[in-house]
């Protein structure tokens, strides 16, 4: 068969012919409803995220109802909104991506329902996807991405882990936050400064008119030897420090700010720079939300740089959550599988799947 001519889509999942692979990635697990279409694991034809962020600040935090309400609102047309820049119709998608989870459990069943129908109907092959395998992808959605094997950060709002990435289809987690996640931690320590939510953007907009030495917070860098995080300490501590200075602590955000940041920011690069050491590897990704973060990505630029070490981050867009990064990493789960089957008794799940193993074929993080 041409493989310049239309062709059932399963075809492109058994070798017959694997090139302009249009994949329709779909996420919402916490408050972005997305959609995205991207071609062959690495070409963004199309990326669309509606946020729900100005109806959740409010509350300081995401609402899971709510959430999930705007998610049912949003995803039809943020679905068409992608495929029509894209420049496609739903005949022409050849494979469906959705995010299985981790995340809330109600806004992940809007985007997931919705994945497996539309790939049911169009008769689609047809994956869910880890949240956290997504993040990992998108470091391939821009130019230039690592080469195997490398050391991904993984710094978010619901995660903190460290992995040794081998392959688009297997990695291995290293070590993990034991408490607070390292986003989570500046949301929180905005809500205690009174910046409103989300506290990422804020604080590190305050931060660069601080002085980081002028307020010294706690490093927990548990035991240094390994890979796993604590932040809740951290957070203690600034609390702590508003409570002992609540008549002139106002004066004193910027630097707060900035000594906060910097004791995240520290925990974090001794932590990658030390894995990439242990496993011998040339290569760290910077990926999720907090991976936007621009002292972050100048810290772990400048020990990588004296230790020969080359870094990988996507654009600040990609960061956060969207459905391109679901699209890539299903693109090759999908081709790794060879099948079109669609197994209409998956289910999604709330809670990371595994601790340190492998990242599994099937496209979940297994346990």
């Amino acid at each position: 068969m041409d493989c310049g001519q239309r062709r059932p889509a399963f075809l492109y999942f058994t070798g017959k012919c694997l090139v302009d692979m249009k994949i329709l990635g779909i996420e919402s697990s916490c408050d972005e409803t997305a959609a995205a279409v991207v071609e062959d694991g690495v070409t963004i034809l199309s990326s669309v995220v509606s946020s729900q962020v100005e109806m959740h600040r409010p509350y300081g935090g995401v609402v899971p109802e709510l959430a999930s309400r705007k998610h049912l609102e949003m995803i039809v047309p943020v679905v068409s909104q992608a495929l029509q820049t894209a420049g496609i119709d739903k005949n022409e998608v050849d494979g469906v991506a959705v995010t299985q989870g981790p995340g809330l459990i109600g806004a992940l069943l809007v985007g997931f329902c919705f994945g497996k129908s539309f790939a049911y109907a169009s008769g689609n092959p047809w994956i869910g996807v880890d949240h956290l395998e997504g993040h990992i992808h998108s470091v391939f959605l821009s130019s230039p991405s690592p080469e195997f094997p490398f050391i991904a950060l993984l710094a978010s709002g619901g995660h903190t882990s460290i992995y040794y990435v081998t392959s688009h289809t297997i990695a291995q987690c290293l070590g993990q936050t034991l408490d607070d996640a390292a986003g989570e931690a500046f949301d929180k320590v905005s809500k205690m400064l009174g910046l409103g939510y989300p506290g990422g953007k804020v604080i590190a907009d305050l931060a660069a008119t601080g002085d980081p030495d002028r307020i010294s917070f706690p490093r927990s860098f548990l035991d240094k030897n390994a890979f796993d995080f604590s932040f809740s300490g951290l957070k203690s501590a600034v609390h702590r420090y508003i409570q002992t200075h609540s008549n002139d602590y106002k004066d004193r955000i910027a630097d707060i700010a900035a000594g906060f940041q910097d004791a995240v920011v520290d925990v974090l690069t001794y932590k990658v720079m030390r894995a990439a050491s242990a496993k011998g590897c040339r290569r760290i990704a910077l990926v999720g939300g907090v991976a936007a973060n621009q002292r972050l990505r100048e810290r772990v630029r400048r020990d990588a740089q004296k230790s020969g070490i080359s870094v990988f981050a996507p654009p600040p867009d990609l960061c956060g959550d969207n459905a391109a990064m679901i699209a890539a990493a299903g693109y090759h789960h999908l081709t790794a599988r060879g099948d079109g089957a669609v197994n209409l008794n998956a289910d999604v799940y709330s809670r990371a799947a595994y601790t340190r193993t492998n990242i599994a074929s099937s496209g979940r993080l297994a346990v």
